[in-house]
């Protein structure tokens, strides 16, 4: 029997050791300026920290309810609706009518609070959220030494939820500056001030809890989230970061009670002073315009489009007339930069176009034909109304049944368009029926719509269609790219084309 020397033995040992996977440790990360005190900061700040209080007339209270919501209203089915009804419901105006008989008090006026912060201390300017003025026949600001100061409004942006105000006063103000809130990351500390529940001068800590949320508000939504207690009043105020510069603007809680649970949302700093800069120009915004419907570009899209990974704004429609079709922005083109800033994701593009000074020249980089190109459109001035999608009926029509796709399709005939309350100009091929259990259904694609491109070809038969579904099928492809024209605009729809029933049976 042989016996392993020492040195035999610590070498199996360490081999033995190598074998067996390593749970890898986190390296503790140290503490880093973490205040002991608030104290000296909140002492700074407090006094450019304002209450806004507006008087409203009863027509506008009842119309508007500007004293109401301290917060946007919620769409229908968000996680927000419940929390706003019974915010709602629970601040009514005293003699707000209710059960229990009518309390006859029609010409009583009523009074909003909310919060403010003093931008420029020259010119007087107070910069709170539009919803809080919202209505007003008269506002007034009160200092953090309880005078108080009559203001009128500049200008108002009721997308991103922003008012603009000038105090009337010949007093020495203090005032703060706007911070660049991209630095602003999650954990670190943040102190919000403002007035909650008319409490003037209330000071909150907390940490930047998330970025970028949607609260599904609007196309803007980009809100930092903070657990620093913010309630009803605190709607206007600033939120700082620990330089004591305004990082973000508090606008909207979420609490199934109405008072703060640590869930908050600030607009960003860097989103509010452009906003701010115009209003103070010109009492109004002056958006940039792009002129095109775009989606989301999902895997599958990408992997139809050869474009991996999966990134950009995918163009349905480039508007006629609009800036981008004059550029040469095309129908299915995937923007991944625009004026040389990167689009990671479809909801990022309207706000940065948004924020693109009306009359820039901007260099566009799309993909397109499986490469990337670049295009020059000159941005154009957002319109104040878009126009709406037609609303369509859904009656059967006989057509040519897709095999295996779960859909038929037909020509848009005179009395296809009368039917389907089709557009004069529609052109492609309709949809007239769709099986609940195949592909297109699992695509959402229902009798009325109009395949308008297959494979970013346009189609104007339904043999046509045929054809190519068949060509790409031979190409061993997955799916087929058709761009749609529904209720809701025009969309792409990655429709898978293999027949699984066929593959099971081979």
């Amino acid at each position: 029997m042989r016996l392993r020397t020492p040195i035999a033995a610590t070498l199996a040992l360490i081999g033995a050791m190598a074998a067996v996977p390593m749970t890898p440790v986190l390296a503790q990360v140290p503490m880093q300026n973490a205040p002991t005190s608030f104290r000296p900061l909140a002492q700074q700040l407090l006094p450019a920290v304002v209450s806004v209080q507006v008087s409203t007339s009863p027509a506008a209270r009842n119309a508007q309810r500007p004293d109401a919501p301290d917060a946007p209203q919620a769409p229908p089915g968000s996680p927000f609706e419940e929390f706003f009804r019974d915010f709602l419901e629970r601040n009514r105006p005293p003699g707000g009518g209710g059960q229990g008989g009518p309390r006859q008090q029609p010409q009583r006026r009523g009074q909003s609070l909310g919060s403010g912060f003093i931008i420029d201390a020259e010119k007087k300017f107070v910069v709170t959220n539009n919803h809080v003025v919202d209505g007003g026949t008269e506002i007034n600001v009160v200092l953090s030494d309880n005078t108080t100061i009559q203001a009128e409004l500049v200008g108002t942006d009721p997308r991103t939820d922003i008012a603009l105000l000038r105090l009337k006063t010949d007093r020495q103000l203090t005032a703060v500056q706007f911070g660049n809130s991209d630095e602003a990351q999650v954990g670190d500390w943040v102190l919000a001030i403002g007035n909650p529940f008319g409490l003037a001068s209330s000071v909150s800590a907390g940490i930047v809890s998330a970025r970028s949320r949607d609260i599904r508000q609007g196309l803007y939504d980009d809100f930092i989230q903070t657990d620093a207690a913010i309630n009803r009043g605190n709607s206007g105020g600033p939120l700082f970061d620990m330089q004591g510069k305004v990082v973000g603007i508090n606008t909207a809680i979420y609490s199934p009670s109405g008072g703060s649970i640590g869930i908050g949302f600030a607009i960003p700093s860097n989103l509010a002073r452009g906003i701010v800069a115009q209003l103070e120009d010109g009492g109004r915004v002056r958006r940039g315009w792009l002129g095109v419907n775009i989606q989301q570009v999902t895997d599958e899209i990408g992997d139809s489009l050869g474009l991996k990974p999966a990134r950009g704004a995918l163009v349905a429609r480039a508007q006629e007339d609009g800036p981008a079709a004059k550029g040469g922005i095309r129908n299915g083109d995937v923007i991944l930069r625009f004026n040389n800033q990167e689009v990671r994701e479809m909801r990022n593009l309207p706000r940065i176009v948004a924020e693109t000074r009306v009359g820039t020249a901007a260099p566009v980089v799309v993909w397109r034909d499986g490469k990337e190109e670049t295009v020059t459109v000159t941005i154009a001035e957002l319109p104040a109304e878009e126009a709406q999608a037609q609303n369509q009926s859904r009656p059967r029509s006989e057509v040519v049944d897709l095999a295996g796709l779960g859909l038929k399709v037909g020509p848009i005939t005179g009395e296809a368009r009368e039917r389907f309350s089709l557009r004069p100009e529609q052109r492609g091929v309709l949809i007239t029926e769709v099986d609940p259990s195949g592909a297109a259904s699992e695509r959402d694609l229902r009798p009325g719509d109009v395949i308008v491109e297959v494979q970013q070809e346009r189609v104007n038969t339904p043999q046509e269609v045929q054809t190519r579904i068949e060509a790409l099928r031979r190409q061993n492809r997955a799916t087929a790219l058709l761009l749609v024209e529904g209720q809701q605009g025009q969309r792409f729809v990655p429709l898978r084309i293999r027949e699984e029933g066929n593959q099971r049976r081979n």
